[in-house]
């Protein structure tokens, strides 16, 4: 029974945010005594160089004596972040994107430089 309990305590509410290689699980838990609290579970998955992957994972604790404390500071960080930086992602994936561009157009111009020495030869072949 004792095995039964617990298992009823860990379901007592979650979601999951998938997320990337990022998933968040948020779950109601139960003390002792009875009283809930919340975890936060961030799991990742990291693949190994033979193509098996593993997942590290890190869990934080939020009791209620905390909730509201915790609310405010997390809305005033995701507002100020998003006043300060938008809501558009910046990123490194972003910025190799940006460089793969700028290859291909720089590639382009080599190409166009070449096409009227291609074309000025073969003018003055047919000359």
């Amino acid at each position: 029974m004792n095995t039964n309990d617990m298992m009823e305590k860990e379901d007592i509410f979650s979601k999951v945010l998938r997320a990337g290689r990022r998933t968040y699980f948020f779950d109601v838990r139960s003390t002792k005594a009875e009283d809930y609290y919340l975890t936060i579970t961030e799991s990742k998955k990291f693949t190994n160089d033979d193509g098996s992957f593993h997942y590290k994972k890190h869990k934080i604790y939020i009791y209620k004596e905390d909730f509201e404390e915790f609310k405010d500071i997390l809305a005033e960080m995701t507002d100020y972040i998003i006043k300060e930086k938008g809501d558009e992602v910046i990123s490194e994936r972003h910025q190799k994107d940006f460089k793969k561009e700028y290859e291909t157009d720089t590639n382009v111009e080599e190409e166009v430089a070449k096409s009227p020495e291609s074309f000025t030869d073969i003018d003055f072949d047919d000359i």
